[in-house]
């Protein structure tokens, strides 16, 4: 962690209007709000000030809204893998669905370590989490039907196809980088595992 203090962002008062944000998620970020602090970037002329750290449901509101966003996986070789993917920010963890068969099904199959972007690199929003897959029956009822109204209002439909692997990312550490402001706003959150 860098010379700034860490500091913990206050849980928002008033209801988001962010696209996504659920009652449930709200609960879940309060209770798991992660310590916001400067980003380890030597050069780059960050401040060290923790004023002009942006807030978490910041973060959380560009994750909702983005439409696209950038999945990277590490194939058996060490090598990376970079796609565009659809998605939905619900409950404090970004979901979303592929084919079996695809490279990032089967690069999380053996390393469950990922990286998550939002598409407006202007307002980035970059997630380091562990992505795992929904194999509870029980659980993955439950989430694709609160996961349905979330995507069929962004993408137009409800969910991939049945039987496809639904992973959820926890996010471990999340970078949020504003163009216009970078050296004074660029902010890493980090959560207790």
């Amino acid at each position: 962690m860098s010379a700034v203090a860490a500091k913990r962002p206050k849980p928002a008062r008033t209801r988001s209007k962010g696209p996504g944000v659920s009652e449930a998620s709200k609960a879940a970020r309060a209770a798991a709000a992660p310590v916001a602090s400067r980003p380890q970037a030597p050069g780059y002329g960050i401040s060290e000030d923790a004023k002009g750290l942006l807030p978490w449901t910041w973060a959380e509101e560009r994750l909702a809204k983005s439409r696209q966003y950038f999945i990277t996986t590490v194939r058996p070789d060490s090598r990376p893998h970079t796609m565009p993917v659809c998605g939905i920010w619900m409950e404090g963890a970004f979901w979303f669905g592929t084919g079996r068969k695809t490279q990032k099904a089967r690069n999380l199959a053996r390393n469950q370590y990922c990286t998550i972007s939002t598409e407006a690199s202007e307002e980035a929003v970059i997630l380091e989490g562990v992505a795992n897959e929904i194999t509870d029956a029980a659980m993955l009822k439950d989430a694709l039907r609160k996961r349905a109204p979330l995507s069929k209002k962004k993408y137009g439909v409800s969910g991939g196809p049945p039987g496809q692997p639904v992973y959820r990312v926890q996010p471990r550490r999340v970078f949020g980088f504003v163009e216009k402001t970078f050296p004074k706003t660029a902010t890493r959150w980090t959560f207790e595992l």
